[in-house]
């Protein structure tokens, strides 16, 4: 699996100008299946993104997680994050299968919220629009290919 997350001050997302999910203070995370990708590799990638030390400390340092700021996560489906741009045209045949990447999606959203985070979501499949106040900017790629 594969994850985009943005440190964010806000964070929200709409389907068809409806709000579906915001969070204040946390992480918004765009998240991708990929093909052969199972519950572990959710719930491992799900983990480490709740526990990455990201956010600064009295000192000013990233030392802190999202556990530790009491934040929460924005959790958005992003099979784009599948692209091979060898060429021109990026294609996504590596993405898991639609049916899979739901299943999995859910599944990381699911082992953040047992982890302790609250977790807001947009709609599987959908036409989505985000928005978000990146701090920082803080913006990493996790993925547990490997």
């Amino acid at each position: 699996m594969r994850a985009l997350i943005q440190r964010v001050s806000s964070a929200s997302v709409t389907v068809d100008g409806e709000t579906v999910g915001a969070i204040d203070r946390g992480l918004l995370v765009l998240v991708c299946a990929m093909q052969g990708d199972n519950e572990d590799k959710a719930d491992w990638l799900a983990r480490k993104a709740t526990k990455l030390r990201i956010f600064p400390d009295e000192a000013g340092r990233m030392n802190l997680s999202l556990l530790d700021i009491g934040g929460s996560a924005l959790v958005i489906s992003q099979f784009t994050l599948a692209a091979d741009t060898k060429g021109n045209r990026p294609g996504f045949s590596s993405a898991a299968p639609p049916e899979d990447g739901r299943r999995l999606y859910e599944r990381f959203s699911t082992t953040m919220a047992a982890e302790g985070v609250p977790v807001a979501n947009g709609i599987f499949g959908a036409d989505m629009k985000v928005s978000l106040v990146n701090d920082g900017p803080v913006t990493i790629w996790l993925d547990n290919e490997g």
